[in-house]
């Protein structure tokens, strides 16, 4: 049991480590756009994201998968880019109700994309046969899991604080917090690697 405690602790740390900054930029731009009272919807959306990324790292285990590195980092920077365009679209909370189902299997995509973004890191601190990693793979996830809940409540208590103590509202929160996210990420894609590699040889 002491292992299984070790790999939630290594889960937790990989993730609020200041080089996951992507995968934190990523939450960023999916919690942004919503609020404590949303929380139903937003498990859903966190719930979609987690089992993507833990299919990634149990295909990548299994050797079932095998991507460019370069190629998943300008993916990452895809999808953060993506959720907080998005989030321009889905001010309309017409428009966000319609579209929960759609938008969490997307949203199981990108975990699928970011996922692929931890499985080397992962792989390499395992050891023992494809039987002795599944327990530790189960941990890591749960560690990655309960620090993408600390991030979105975060999130959700920067919004909060925002809106009722310095009367911002809910869509201008989202849209200043969105174009931020924005800001952080077209100069990475565009200084990305990927446009000067050629990642299919």
């Amino acid at each position: 049991m002491s292992d299984f405690w070790i790999y939630v602790e290594v889960g937790l740390r990989h993730l609020l480590n200041v080089k996951a900054y992507d995968h934190v930029l990523f939450l960023m731009a999916l919690t942004a756009s919503n609020s404590f009272q949303e929380w139903k919807r937003l498990l859903f959306l966190i719930t979609g994201f987690t089992v993507g990324h833990t299919l990634a790292l149990i295909l990548s285990l299994f050797d079932l998968v095998h991507i460019n590195e370069i190629l998943v980092e300008f993916l990452i920077l895809m999808t953060i880019l993506s959720a907080a365009i998005f989030n321009f679209v889905a001010l309309k909370k017409s428009f966000k109700k319609r579209t929960i189902t759609s938008v969490t299997l997307i949203t199981l995509f990108f975990g699928v994309i970011h996922g692929l973004g931890f499985a080397n890191y992962f792989k390499t601190i395992l050891v023992g046969t494809v039987s002795d990693k599944i327990v530790p793979l189960f941990a890591f996830s749960v560690g990655v899991e309960i620090a993408q809940l600390l991030v979105v409540l975060t999130i959700l208590a920067i919004s909060y604080v925002a809106q009722s103590a310095f009367k911002i509202s809910k869509r201008d929160f989202t849209i200043v917090f969105s174009a931020f996210i924005i800001g952080v990420v077209a100069p990475m894609l565009i200084e990305n690697e990927f446009w000067n590699t050629p990642i299919w040889n």
